[in-house]
């Protein structure tokens, strides 16, 4: 059986290939600016081998690709370049939520679904806790690396990164006590103070009266995107050991058309703030 390539391979390759074709340049064209064979070019492409740091700058600079755009594929090529926050982790984050954590990190916008549970972006360190505690695998001493990793991850998607986030969560999720009453109501106070207050997150709920809506078949995801890599968008299924990614071009259009018409389906973020806001003073 063939492995399948890492996503960040994939993500790659295929603007790679789209800045090729777009010149109207063959493999053939490409492997003559490493002095390489087409079929490496060929390897590169499709995510089946990486490309080392100036092989890539090779390449975009003769594709004329912008200097922000380099430095956004640079980033999800070689992430291991300059050190970034999993490092200390990478023993207890499985391979491919690994690879999802690396990718989050370039990315500009995330836009995520959850029908059950507190995105875990947006969970407080008390209903994380309780989240991790329930997982029986897990050893406590992981259940605390996991924790650790989280806290920090929320640091640099909410702080330092300054990512857009677009949430949209289940009812279900904000009656699901986690944690307990007090645990719960925290929660919600704080998901309504950031709905409130930070404006590159906009948080939506989804009510149950909303009916059937166009992610009840694939459950929660999320969807990276890249401003400065046009084109470039990649879906996260999560699930054991990490979960898995869609990347071609119509699954990522289609799990963001379905994104679209939940948050059409969903409470406005205002109404959503006055809901939690009501449900926390419970």
């Amino acid at each position: 059986m063939v492995e399948t390539p890492p996503v960040r391979r994939r993500l790659l390759g295929a603007a790679l290939r789209r800045h090729r074709e777009s010149l109207g340049y063959r493999l053939d064209d490409a492997a003559r600016i490493l002095e390489c064979d087409r079929s490496k070019i060929s390897r590169i492409e499709s995510g089946q081998r990486g490309i080392r740091p100036r092989d890539l700058r090779d390449l975009l600079t003769e594709y004329g690709v912008t200097e922000q755009e380099q430095k956004t594929l640079t980033a999800i090529a070689h992430p291991h370049r300059e050190r970034g926050w999993w490092q200390p982790y990478v023993d207890v984050l499985p391979g491919n939520l690994l690879d999802y954590l690396i990718t989050e990190a370039a990315a500009s916008q995330i836009q995520a679904y959850q029908p059950q549970q507190v995105p875990d972006l947006l969970q407080t360190k008390d209903y994380a806790r309780a989240v991790a505690a329930a997982d029986p695998a897990l050893s406590s001493s992981t259940q605390d690396l996991l924790l650790e990793a989280l806290f920090t991850r929320q640091q640099l998607i909410l702080g330092e990164r300054r990512s857009e986030l677009a949430i949209v969560i289940g009812e279900a999720a904000l009656h699901q006590v986690v944690g307990g009453a007090e645990v719960i109501r925290a929660q919600l106070a704080c998901l309504a103070e950031m709905a409130r207050t930070c404006p590159r997150i906009t948080i939506q709920v989804l009510p149950f009266a909303s009916g059937p809506h166009p992610a009840s078949a694939t459950g929660p995801l999320s969807i990276l995107w890249f401003a400065d890599a046009p084109g470039l968008g990649v879906v996260h299924l999560p699930g054991p050991n990490g979960g898995i990614f869609l990347d071609s071009a119509p699954d990522v259009a289609g799990h963001a058309r379905a994104f679209t018409l939940l948050s059409v389906s969903a409470l406005t973020p205002a109404a959503t703030t006055q809901l939690l806001r009501d449900m926390a003073a419970r």
